[in-house]
């Protein structure tokens, strides 16, 4: 009639994502690593390493590289952001130093000092690889108002 309650705790935290937070008022010097998904609100002087989400918030400053799956941040980063899958950039957010991400967004009022590299989606083929001329193809000339010169 009555479960265990470690039994029903065990099962609840399988599924789950880890979420770390780290508050107002944190200060850190060093390097942090973390797995899942962790926002910070407070201070960093180091590297952060996380193949998860890193959420920054308004009153986080962090003076260091981050590395990591997703990066949000609405704080000041003074170090270079890479990011695997997206950097997403809010409007109190600063970032001195380069950025490198396959999708990026920046919301109106962000400083962003410093190169940013950002591939976009999927890469497109015909920009990748132009297609070579058959040997039986045409040669058409065209001017400039669209009209066929010469085939």
């Amino acid at each position: 009639m009555f479960a265990s309650p470690s039994k029903h705790k065990e099962l609840a935290m399988a599924g789950e994502e880890t979420f770390t937070f780290l508050a107002r008022g944190f200060e850190f010097k060093g390097t942090l690593t973390f797995e899942g998904t962790v926002r910070i609100d407070g201070m960093v002087s180091g590297a952060i390493y996380s193949k998860g989400t890193v959420i920054l918030g308004q009153h986080a400053v962090i003076d260091g590289d981050i590395n990591a799956g997703t990066i949000v941040s609405s704080g000041t980063i003074n170090g270079n952001v890479t990011a695997t899958e997206r950097v997403h950039l809010l409007a109190a957010a600063a970032l001195n130093g380069d950025l490198k991400t396959p999708l990026l967004k920046i919301d109106e009022g962000v400083q962003l000092h410093g190169n940013c590299g950002a591939e976009g989606g999927a890469k497109r083929k015909d920009v990748e690889e132009p297609r070579e001329a058959s040997p039986h193809a045409a040669k058409v000339r065209v001017s400039q108002r669209g009209e066929v010169l010469q085939r």
